[in-house]
């Protein structure tokens, strides 16, 4: 053997042993990011080829959503699609480049005529929101909050039924996932969906959506899979599949 097949043999077989299977928390289900059922959503999707890239392979685990960080912390899991609005660095977390973006809005029945531009303005207003959303925008929910007139729920269609149902004024979530669980819920009815207001007054922030690894060198190879996809138009084509279902 010559010394070249020699090193191409020592190269692939560095390679082989360096990929990793990785688990990961996720929600239980949030579509259209996350269907626990099929193992497969935008995130997943996205996360599962940024870690393909260098070789590793994506073993999805559910939870509550409340309990993604926990598990993180207890050593269950290699990783965590998020860290709930809780720093994870004294917990050994390896922040990656954020593989999603969610479009966080306010959003009310349009009959209600409600405006929001200001925190002030969900004075007197009871909201419903996704959980973490507190950690995430205490200079608007905080005061809601200690007043009793704010909750968070899991289950986010049960967002479009509070609202529907008028037991919510407001709802504060991602534009795509409310959209999803409308069409669902409203189907199921039998019935035309209301007429809805986005109130798009909330920065969105990348870092508050980075997924979180046990490993340096895996949240490295994920990055360098995430950025080749980010180039390359793939994470598009991602969204335009599920986003255009």
């Amino acid at each position: 053997m010559t010394k070249l097949f020699h090193y191409l043999l020592l190269l692939l077989s560095s390679q082989i042993c360096v990929a990793d299977t990785v688990t990961m928390a996720f929600g239980e289900r949030i579509p259209p990011f996350c269907f626990p059922e099929t193992n497969s959503g935008i995130e997943l999707e996205v996360i599962g080829e940024a870690l393909a890239y260098r070789g590793h392979t994506l073993a999805p685990k559910y939870y509550p959503f409340a309990r993604i960080p926990v598990v993180f912390k207890q050593q269950k899991v290699d990783a965590a699609m998020t860290d709930l609005g809780e720093n994870m660095e004294a917990a050994g977390a390896f922040y990656g480049d954020p593989a999603v973006l969610y479009y966080n809005a306010f959003i009310t029945l349009k009959r209600n005529n409600i405006s929001i531009e200001k925190p002030d303005d969900l004075k007197d207003l009871s909201v419903i929101s996704f959980q973490g959303a507190s950690k995430r925008f205490p200079l608007w929910l905080d005061s809601i909050k200690e007043s009793g007139r704010y909750i968070e729920k899991n289950d986010q269609k049960t967002q479009v039924l509070m609202l529907k149902n008028n037991r919510a004024d407001v709802v504060l979530s991602d534009i795509y996932i409310y959209k999803y669980f409308e069409i669902q819920a409203y189907k199921a009815l039998g019935k035309k969906a209301a007429l809805t207001d986005e109130h798009h007054v909330i920065e969105t922030n990348p870092m508050d959506y980075r997924p979180v690894f046990r490993s340096e060198k895996i949240r490295d190879d994920f990055n360098a899979g995430l950025k080749y996809m980010k180039d390359s138009g793939r994470i598009r084509e991602i969204y335009n599949k599920y986003i255009s279902e």
